[in-house]
């Protein structure tokens, strides 16, 4: 099995407002870092996106490519890569945990990226950290400032 790179925030909203925005793809590229563009090209019986086409600079990793999502309720959310120009595999998730007391929600970002041409494991993992961080950064702000307003 490929090694993956996980790394966990508590965000200050309940499962289903981070669930929210994490569903809102029209709207990574104003809080992710990397996201560019996103488009919704399918979506599953409940209204929610089955494949996405996104277009990533992560510095090292620069893609065009379309993902296909399985959403569990409001607490979790994985993908698969489904096609890409750079990439050979990228499969990651999203887990929401609520908090005691209804005080916000943990939120873990899984992620394994496999790249087409050759690139050092430690490179890689230095990617997918700086996506994952930035990602959890970006989700958290997005969600407890649309609470705020």
């Amino acid at each position: 099995m490929a090694e993956h790179t996980s790394s966990s925030i508590t965000i200050e909203a309940a499962p289903a407002d981070v669930m929210g925005v994490i569903a809102d793809f029209a709207r990574y590229p104003e809080w992710t870092g990397e996201v560019k563009e996103a488009e919704v090209l399918s979506k599953d019986d409940t209204g929610r996106a089955e494949q996405v086409r996104l277009v990533l600079d992560a510095g090292a990793i620069r893609d065009d490519h379309t993902l296909a999502y399985t959403w569990t309720g409001d607490r979790e959310v994985s993908w698969t890569l489904v096609k890409s120009q750079m990439l050979r595999g990228l499969d990651g998730s999203y887990r929401l945990a609520p908090l005691g007391g209804g005080t916000g929600t943990e939120v873990t970002y899984q992620l394994t990226v496999d790249v087409k041409i050759p690139m050092l494991g430690m490179i890689k993992r230095k990617a997918e950290k700086v996506i994952i961080d930035r990602a959890l950064a970006g989700l958290k702000k997005r969600v407890e400032s649309t609470r705020a307003a």
